[in-house]
Formats: structure tokens, sequence, C-alpha cells
């Protein structure tokens, strides 16, 4: 039995999807203050799947959902994601993303269960010294979620070497799309992702490019777009070399390649088959023009290679919405 946090959000939704689907038994343990009760109710119908409301800062609470089930691995999603939130209120983040990712690992320890794959972030890198990034790129996290993100990590190091417990961290890139069948996707809010934000401006709901002037191809800023089903099958590829035996790693998950945010927008006019309102602004703060991954290391030792491309992830973000409205 796999015990997924976070599992009613969107990333760790579709994990839940994929796992069920292969004939897993899952838990997911959620507190929905991101995650929704409607994504666990569907997704109900791909399997056997239980459900615990809980907290991570409370540690009984996720005791419970240890007892009476025979957990084999965690994967650990639940954690506040919002970049600018965690600027300007970075308690929030590390007593829920540090403390609360404790209270789990000291459960998993009381419980016998040593191995975990955790959802970390290619914010653990900063300001990029160079591109494609490859996982010996220095690690400078540039504002506190990315901070906690990378002290989850080194907490993970020291709990291999103290208790043996096994972890793959996997460094996400920008996740897009939905589930093939538009069941489940992005129901984020605020929505922070750009794809979504995209397809959702009409009429007087105009779409903000932020910066036209960065030294890339066409001025907009460059982003290593991976779909949210690939991710998912990156983190079963994760659970099958932990369960052979793997040692604790790390690894980037993006595509090797980039698109710009003007590529994205012309995807998402074409998807939608009509003209989208757009504003062009100043560019934010601390926006890199260029992040793609290096995900070499992925395809060599998870054997983990994404198939489907940045229209296909724009296509089924616009038939999941369609089917919201």
């Amino acid at each position: 039995m796999i015990l997924v946090t976070g599992g009613a959000g969107y990333i760790g939704s579709h994990l839940v999807m994929s796992l069920l689907k292969r004939g897993e038994d899952v838990i997911v343990f959620d507190s929905l203050e991101i995650g929704h009760q409607e994504t666990v109710e569907t997704l109900k119908e791909y399997g056997n799947l239980k459900f615990v409301k809980g907290n991570l800062k409370n540690l009984d609470e996720i005791r419970g959902a240890f007892l009476g089930n025979r957990i084999s691995a965690v994967v650990h999603f639940a954690a506040y994601s919002q970049v600018a939130e965690s600027v300007n209120n970075p308690q929030k983040y590390y007593y829920n993303n540090v403390y609360g990712t404790m209270n789990l690992l000291n459960a998993m320890l009381e419980f016998g269960v040593k191995e975990i794959v955790f959802s970390s972030t290619a914010a653990t890198y900063g300001e990029p010294e160079y591109t494609p990034i490859d996982e010996k790129h220095p690690q400078n996290p540039i504002n506190p979620y990315g901070n906690t993100k990378l002290i989850i990590e080194k907490i993970l190091d020291d709990y291999d070497r103290a208790y043996g417990l096994k972890s793959v961290r996997l460094r996400y890139f920008n996740a897009a799309g939905a589930s093939s069948d538009s069941k489940i996707g992005e129901l984020h809010e605020p929505e922070t992702h750009l794809i979504p934000n995209v397809l959702k401006a009409e009429n007087n709901k105009v779409f903000k490019m932020f910066g036209d002037d960065y030294d890339t191809k066409d001025g907009t800023c460059i982003r290593d777009y991976i779909n949210v089903e690939d991710l998912a099958e990156a983190h079963i590829k994760a659970l099958e070399y932990l369960n052979n035996g793997g040692k604790t790693d790390y690894f980037n998950l993006g595509t090797n390649t980039g698109s710009s945010v003007k590529e994205v927008f012309d995807i998402c006019e074409k998807v939608k088959g009509e003209k989208i309102p757009l504003e062009v602004c100043p560019r934010r703060e601390g926006d890199p023009a260029i992040l793609i991954a290096d995900n070499t290391k992925a395809k060599n030792i998870l054997h983990w290679y994404p198939q489907k491309d940045l229209k296909y992830s724009v296509e089924t973000a616009y038939n999941f919405i369609k089917s919201k409205s």
C-alpha cells in the first residue's frame, strides 16, 4: 500500500490515478486546504483508495494514516508552493513544509517505513548559472519556498545516513496539462500556472504577459513544460527504483527543451480556435530568462522518458477547463 500525502492536489492526484490504474492500493492523506474532495471522489472510481483527512503539522493525524495499514512506501507532495506568498509569510512555509515533513518522517520511522519519494523543485537551484540545468548545478534558492524544499532534501540525506531511510527527490520544472480523460486537472485558487491562465483569458479577462524584452528568441521567458501524466510516471519509476534497492538520489524532471511564453500563448490560441486578449507588461522581478532541465540522469537511472508534448498538455488542460464550465 502506498501513502500519498497531498494526493488530492494537482500532481499528487495524477500519481494516485496512475497507481490505482496499476492495481495498487493507495491511501491519500490530505488536509483539503489546497486539495479537493471532488478530486478524491473522482479518484475512487479507479481502484482501492482510502482517504484520510489530516494535516502533517499534527503528528497524531499522520500517525492515524499508518495505524492499521501496511504501508510500503510514501510519496510526499503536501506543501505550500506559492513563491510570492513564501516571501511575504516565510513562517507559514517553514512551519508547514519543514515541520510537517519532520512529522511525516518520524511517523515513517515509528512504523518501519523506509522508502519515500519527495516532491522537490527546480526552485532549489535559484538563479541559473547555466542551462540546461543538471543535478550538479549549485543549489542556491532565492525564496523561502525553495529554501524549505532544499532543507528537506538535506534532512533526507541525514535520515538516510542515520536511519537507513531511502529517498528519491524529484526536482520538477513546469508541470502542465491534465489527465487524458479530462477527469482531473488544475484546480488552483489562485491559479498561478501559465497555461490555464492563458486558456481562461477571454472578453474582459486579459492575459498579462510579463516582459517581452528578454535575451531569448522572441523576447519572452523560456521554460521547460513537463506533462503532468509524464510526471506521474516518473514517480512510479522512482518507487520501482527504491523497491529494487536503489540508493538515495535526486533527479530533474523536465523535457530538455524550452518553450517561450509567446509560443505557449500561440499554441493556446490554436487549441481554443480563437484570439485571446493579451496585455504585455513589464518584467516581474526575479524571473530568469531561461529555465530548462537536463533530464539525462532520470533517463539513465530511472529509465524515464517524457512522452507527451506541449500541444498535448495544452489540449488536455483545455478539455479539463471546459469540463468544469
